[in-house]
């Protein structure tokens, strides 16, 4: 198995760098899988950016070549990290709330650091269907089975969404042995396992503060207040 560092993710960056009318946009869409485990309809995002000015086109164009957002060739969304629209291994719930999906393992855990509630998230193990769950809250976790890691893997080639490059390739196991004959079947994909404790610190840096810029936006700065 061929090692890397950990997942090549930037979310957090990559939303920064948005404009205003593209943030606005993008928080709409995740405070709408917060609300209701469903993404936001075309016309919502469009009818966002043309409220700030903006033009539709552009602000759809931004969000997909900043990879905060990824679009199916009908123009619907496909993928709005950490949430995902259609089901995925990896479920994601907290009290009062929808059942989502996550587009991965590292996504999913930090939803919780990133909602500040805490979140179950009950995952499938590739290849084998074991259960695996975590009970995070924040910078804080509960792992079963104890031994529980998660494969942070990933495919070559010049695949511009990490919907395509990484997120099937992120994966729980129920161990560290587990991940490891998994990716010896998988040649094709590179990556390495991340302990818990390594796991949790990525999700929680990549998304802990995804939503924070709700303040000022006329959107709710915690989601589950709208």
């Amino acid at each position: 198995m061929t090692q890397m560092a950990g997942p090549d993710l930037n979310k957090g960056g990559g939303a920064a760098a948005l404009t205003r009318p593209a943030r606005q946009a993008h928080l709409a869409v995740l405070a709408a899988f917060a609300q209701t485990g469903r993404a936001p309809r075309r016309g919502d995002l469009e009818r966002i950016a043309r409220a700030a000015g903006a033009d539709p086109a552009a602000v759809l164009v931004e969000l997909a070549e900043r990879d905060v957002l990824a679009f199916g060739r009908a123009g619907e969304i496909r993928a709005a990290y950490p949430f995902s629209p259609s089901p995925t291994p990896i479920r994601v719930s907290w009290e009062g709330g929808p059942v989502g999906y996550a587009m991965c393992a590292i996504d999913a855990l930090g939803v919780s650091a990133m909602l500040g509630r805490p979140v179950t998230i009950t995952a499938a193990e590739p290849g084998t269907g074991r259960v695996i769950t975590v009970d995070a809250d924040g910078e804080q976790a509960r792992w079963d089975p104890p031994g529980a890691v998660v494969f942070a893997g990933a495919t070559g080639g010049d695949c511009g969404h990490a919907a395509d490059r990484s997120c099937g390739y992120i994966n729980f196991f129920t161990s560290a042995r587990a991940a490891r004959t998994w990716a010896k079947a998988n040649p094709a994909v590179t990556g390495t396992v991340l302990g818990q404790a390594g796991a949790l610190r990525a999700g929680v840096a990549e998304f802990g503060a995804f939503m924070r810029a709700g303040h000022g936006t006329g959107l709710p700065a915690d989601p589950g207040q709208a």
